[in-house]
């Protein structure tokens, strides 16, 4: 379907009329690449036959560039279209009327194809205007040549002889002819332009034209976002926007806003290949002059564009003419293409070798031109070799401002590409390989202990081996493989211990120390020996300087792990590191982020918190080298640690899917931890759709590392437990209890898996295994001495009690409560107890504080229960529920199903599963088995 071309099609229809009553006409169709000319050509006889009276004749040819040594091939292809569709006996007499005609242009022998004098010709132009009288003596004639640039030379020099012999016949001649074309100065075809009567040259659709165009491919309106999108991207263009509308068409897109990104990444193959022909065929500085704006990218730099076409001002000015009447670049005056798919084809249309010259000499200018190293690089990076002795400089300063930006990716590819260079040997190839493995430990760890393997030979000195090792990935959650242990212990033995070092040397060692012991996290044996390590250091462990800091914070991490120092200890030795450690330190590749998790365990979160503060300010000073990098994800993750501490579970929430977010390119580094921290938020915040959604995340990053596989096993449980699995869900958790405590991690702050057993044995009705786990709970918070550990298992146990014993150990919980930085644990110790002291005076008191305290943690779940009135999470329906969550409850009590129900309502099973959850969560009951069996004592308890 053609759009706005009518006032074209009107003009030409009356041009037919005319010649009708005897007044020919030869018509002109010009315009740039891409415009509609051949399309507008096509529609030409079907509106023939529409507006005519009496037969019209159709005559067509298409020229083609490879056939322009075919001598008449275009008059043959007029002719043929003619005889072809004429009776026989009709195109009998026009053949013997033009005998001439018939002897000289359908013979089988060719036709000269030189530039003789048109009178050498003439016995064959003469037959051949003959044979065209006798067949417009029958009817009105429609000629139709399109592109005229590649006529052959016997046939053009008819067209020419034709044009200025129309008189007295009943015919209208129409000929596209592309702009920019060199072709189009030959003397023949100028004299077909100028006997032209009329000249027509389409328009760029409007943008009312482009949305009927995509109307018509799409089957659907597009959206005006989309439409302008593709009005724009394609300049209105017919040929682009037909081949755009196409391709997304053909992928499933619809024009829709959200697609907009697609059409501007379009590259249809077709418009590409043809876009790519066209640039084949021009002269060389039009040639070269598409391969440079191409290579230099957009906006090409006007000063350096014409140095690497190598053309001199008027030629350059000469070809960007011709690049724009072509139609592929917008303006004359500027090398910028219309379509990025341009870009594409010129680069199609150069052979390998081409390519491989052109982005070097770029390279070459933009060097001595003084353009930023990622300019330079991006076109070392085309090639594959270079011959220029500064190419792996470039590229490596180009990789280090690629890290600095937060893109490791494109470092890698920079530092990969470097090496490539077959100059660098020695020590300077391994600097090299040492630089790509920094930039890969992050994104492929395999890779990074390769070239790191690769570089340590090649290293001179057992230093300089030794602190090539450590550019490997920290194991801050054991994540070290076997092979990359080995490498780390065999340079540690060469460099010797580090107490025999001195200097430079020491520091290395005792930073190869901390990453040895720390690999061993999940081995009891390697646990016990760091402890006994930190403990031959003395009360006061040195902590001057950052690899002392290093050591010290995983001999601590294992210390809190087995709970073999108490958490005040811990809690002194932490804060210690924190004071010496600068704030604005690189700490995301060593092992010191570890002191704040043992902060975390040891309850002592205010100076880590202040701490964090005024590492944030600093940041945000930096924030154009660090925004979406490693070190911002280190400290959402830090901050989700602390609030997790102090019972923000939302808001901690937040924190840690930021730094999850941020932890694509830097999964071996930050991605394991966060997603831990994921995990524990939403187990705090307890939203059983929030769990499944975290508990699926966290199953696709499947990790062997001890720490995430307890997280995915709590979480897990916890999923069960809401769905009623209580059987399952303990035993996942006393499986996992029984791994954690085989790799000799006791802390109960970090790994709570006995408080939440025993709560579902207490569910099951085994009340003995639920007190057993219960008193191995307390035992091990004593033994730790976190005032949050020991307030949960207080809590748990007074819980699971009844009687004055039960509320002293509650009374006891809240005390120790008071003490700890976690508020939302003392809320949920003040409810239980002002449910068993109801009807007290105090009871009152403590209830309203948990209220209070649990709206400032954002626990809005916990500040109903408070209202409600507390105790163990018994109320009664008519207090707890709105009348359509009481409707809902009671029929699931009748054991009819999500469907059945929202059929008895009349809404969608959607609704029914949301007014369960939230009922489920009002009266503290984990699923629907649970509900149906506690049914009969919710109806029975007593209102207020």
């Amino acid at each position: 379907m053609l759009h706005e071309r009518g006032a074209e099609l009107a003009q030409i229809t009356s041009a037919l009329r005319a010649a009708r009553e005897g007044r020919p006409s030869l018509v002109l169709l010009t315009g740039p690449l891409g415009i509609g000319r051949s399309a507008l050509l096509q529609r030409l006889p079907a509106r023939a036959v529409n507006e005519a009276e009496d037969d019209v004749r159709v005559l067509r040819a298409n020229a083609a560039p490879v056939e322009q040594d075919f001598a008449l091939g275009v008059v043959r292809q007029l002719f043929d279209s003619l005889l072809a569709g004429a009776p026989r006996e009709l195109s009998e007499r026009w053949t013997r009327e033009s005998a001439c005609f018939a002897t000289l242009a359908l013979a089988d022998e060719d036709m000269p194809a030189d530039d003789r004098p048109t009178a050498a010709y003439e016995p064959a132009l003469s037959g051949l205007l003959s044979l065209l009288e006798s067949v417009s003596a029958d009817g009105p004639l429609l000629i139709l040549v399109d592109d005229l640039q590649w006529v052959d030379t016997p046939s053009l020099r008819w067209l020419a002889y034709l044009a200025k012999r129309l008189r007295g016949l009943r015919a209208v001649v129409v000929c596209t002819l592309r702009d920019g074309e060199p072709r189009a100065r030959h003397p023949l075809l100028s004299e077909v332009v100028e006997a032209a009567t009329h000249r027509l040259r389409p328009r760029p659709l409007s943008s009312a034209g482009t949305a009927a165009l995509i109307r018509d491919h799409f089957g659907e309106p597009g959206d005006e976002e989309f439409i302008r999108a593709c009005h724009e991207t394609c300049a209105g263009g017919p040929l682009s926007l037909t081949a755009v509308a196409l391709d997304l068409a053909a992928a499933g897109h619809r024009p829709t806003a959200d697609r907009v990104g697609a059409v501007r990444a379009a590259r249809p193959a077709d418009l590409r290949e043809r876009l790519a022909r066209c640039v084949r065929l021009q002269p060389a500085p039009v040639r070269h002059l598409a391969a440079a704006i191409a290579a230099l990218g957009e906006p090409g730099d006007p000063a350096l564009v014409p140095r690497l076409a190598g053309l001199d001002p008027i030629d350059y000015a000469a070809a960007l003419r011709d690049l724009h009447a072509l139609g592929l670049v917008a303006d004359e005056r500027e090398p910028r293409f219309v379509h990025p798919v341009v870009a594409d084809a010129v680069h199609s249309s150069l052979s390998v070798a081409e390519r491989e010259w052109l982005h070097d000499h770029a390279a070459e200018l933009l060097y001595r031109a003084g353009r930023s190293d990622e300019q330079v690089a991006a076109q070392l990076m085309a090639g594959v070799t270079s011959r220029h002795d500064w190419s792996v400089g470039v590229l490596r300063a180009a990789a280090d401002v690629a890290l600095r930006r937060g893109a490791p990716e494109v470092a890698v590819r920079y530092l990969r590409r470097a090496l490539l260079d077959a100059s660098l040997l020695g020590e300077g190839r391994a600097r090299l390989l040492i630089d790509l493995a920094t930039a890969e430990r992050g994104l492929d760890p395999v890779a990074c202990e390769r070239h790191i393997s690769q570089a340590i030979p090649l290293l001179p000195t057992p230093g300089h081996r030794a602190a090539a090792a450590l550019r490997l990935t920290p194991a801050a959650m054991g994540l070290l493989r076997p092979s990359a242990v080995d490498l780390l212990r065999q340079v540690a033995d060469e460099l010797g211990p580090p107490d025999a070092l001195g200097g430079a040397a020491r520091e290395v060692a005792l930073r190869l120390e901390a990453r040895l012991r720390q690999s061993g996290i999940d081995d009891p044996a390697e646990l016990a020996s760091a402890v006994e390590r930190l403990y031959r250091m003395g009360e006061e462990p040195p902590t001057a300087t950052a690899a002392e800091r290093e050591l010290v914070a995983v001999l601590v991490s294992a210390a809190t792990l087995t709970c073999r120092l108490p958490a005040d200890e811990v809690t002194r030795l932490a804060m210690r590191l924190l004071e010496r450690e600068p704030v604005a330190s690189a700490r995301v590749y060593s092992a010191l982020p570890l002191a704040t998790v043992a902060l975390v365990a040891a309850d002592s979160v205010d100076a880590v918190g202040s701490w964090l503060s005024v590492e944030q300010r600093i940041g945000r000073s930096r924030a154009a080298v660090t925004v979406g990098t490693v070190v911002d994800g280190f400290g959402h993750l830090e901050q989700a640690m602390v609030l997790m501490a102090r019972g923000r579970p939302t808001l901690a929430h937040a924190h840690a899917e930021l730094a999850l977010r941020l932890s694509d390119a830097h999964w071996h580094e930050l991605g394991v931890a966060a997603t831990i921290a994921l995990v524990r938020t939403a187990l705090e915040i307890g939203d059983p759709a929030l769990s499944e959604r975290v508990l699926d995340e966290a199953s696709r990053r499947s990790s062997s590392c001890l720490p995430l596989a307890a997280a995915v096993q709590f979480l897990g449980a916890s999923v069960d437990a809401h769905r009623g699995r209580w059987s399952a869900a303990v035993e996942t958790l006393m499986a996992c209890g029984r791994r954690l405590e085989s790799a000799g991690w006791r802390n109960p702050v970090l790994f709570p898996w006995r408080l939440r057993a025993a709560g579902l044995y207490q569910r099951l009705g085994d009340s003995r295994s639920a007190l057993a786990l219960a008193e191995e709970d307390r035992l091990r918070a004593e033994e730790w001495g976190a005032p949050v550990a020991m307030g949960r298992a207080l809590r748990l146990k007074g819980m699971l009690l009844g009687g004055e014993t039960g509320e002293d150990l509650l009374r006891e919980a809240v005390g120790v409560l008071r003490g700890s930085a976690n508020e939302l644990e003392l809320a949920r110790a003040l409810l239980l107890l002002g449910g068993r002291l109801e009807g007290r005076p105090e009871a009152e008191d403590m209830l309203r504080e948990a209220a209070a305290l649990a709206a400032e943690c954002e626990a809005p779940w916990l500040v109903e229960r408070a209202r409600r009135g507390g105790g163990d999470g018994t109320v009664r329906l008519e207090d707890a529920l709105t009348r359509t969550e009481r409707r809902v409850v009671m029929l699931a009590g009748r054991g009819l199903t999500n469907m059945e129900i929202a059929g008895e309502l009349g809404v969608t099973s959607r609704a029914v599963e949301k007014h369960l959850t939230n009922s489920y969560r009002k009266l503290n009951v984990s699923g629907r088995r649970e509900l149906i069996a506690a049914l009969p004592r919710l109806q029975a308890v007593k209102g207020s």
